[in-house]
C-alpha cells in the first residue's frame, strides 16, 4: 500500500477567469475538467501526472500576499506550490515570459539539489518552478544543525507506532456516494470527451450483475 503521487492541489480564486488565463494562457497548463453549478465553480488544470483546481463561489476572496518561506504568526497551514522543469533553459524561460507579462520574479536561487524561481498568481498564492539539479540516491539526505532523532529512523515507514487495521471495509461496502463532479462525468461520457479507467468499468460491471 503506498501513495503514488499527488493528484492535485485545491486553492480558491475569487476570479475563475483571471485564473484561467494565468495557469492555462500565461504557464501553460493544460485546462482539463470541470464543474460549475448555482454560482460555484471547480476547474482542474493538469501538469504532468498532477493538477491545480480552483474553486469560484460568492464571497471567495484572494489569500492575504505572502513571500514564499517567510515566516508568519498567522495561523497558515500552506505556504506555496512548486512546480518542475525539466531544464535550465525552461525554468529561465518562463521567468521571462512571467516577466514579460508584468510579474515580479525573485531567482533564480541555488537550493543545494534545485534551482527555483518564485512569483504569485493572480489569487495572491505563492508560486515557484523548480530545476532538479540533483538526484538522491540514498533518503533521507537532511542537514540539520539540530538533527532530530526519529529523522535517523531512515526513509521508509517505521512500523509500531500506530494500531494496526482491525475492521477492514469489505469490498461489498467500498462504495462512493455522488458529489459535486457526478454530472461531469455524464457529460464528458455523452460528449466523447473521455471514457471510464477499466478498474471502475469492472465494478460497475460486478455492482450490476449483483443485483
Amino acid at each position: 500500500m503506498q501513495i503514488t503521487g499527488i493528484n492535485h492541489l485545491a486553492f480558491i480564486t475569487d476570479d475563475m477567469i483571471k485564473t484561467v488565463r494565468f495557469y492555462r494562457d500565461l504557464l501553460g497548463m493544460e485546462l482539463h475538467a470541470g464543474i460549475g453549478h448555482d454560482g460555484y465553480r471547480h476547474y482542474f488544470f493538469r501538469c504532468g501526472n498532477t493538477q491545480v483546481a480552483f474553486f469560484e463561489y460568492e464571497g471567495a476572496k484572494p489569500m492575504e500576499r505572502k513571500f514564499h518561506g517567510s515566516p508568519t504568526e498567522q495561523p497558515l497551514g500552506f505556504d506555496h506550490v512548486a512546480f518542475t522543469v525539466d531544464s535550465r533553459d525552461t525554468l529561465f524561460a518562463f521567468k521571462d515570459k512571467l516577466e514579460a507579462a508584468g510579474l515580479d520574479v525573485a531567482g533564480a536561487v541555488d537550493h543545494g539539489t534545485i534551482w527555483s524561481i518564485y512569483f504569485h498568481d493572480p489569487n495572491n498564492i505563492p508560486l515557484e518552478i523548480s530545476w532538479d539539479i540533483m538526484t538522491v540516491t540514498k533518503p533521507p539526505a537532511i542537514q540539520d544543525d539540530d538533527p532530530m532523532a526519529i529523522a535517523a529512523e531512515g526513509a521508509d515507514a517505521q512500523p509500531g507506532h500506530w494500531p494496526e487495521v482491525s475492521n477492514p471495509t469489505p469490498p461489498a461496502q467500498m462504495t462512493a456516494h455522488g458529489g459535486n463532479g457526478l454530472d461531469m462525468r455524464e457529460r464528458i461520457l455523452a460528449d466523447g470527451l473521455g471514457y471510464e479507467n477499466d478498474d471502475y468499468v469492472a465494478i460497475k460491471d460486478t455492482a450490476d450483475a449483483a443485483e
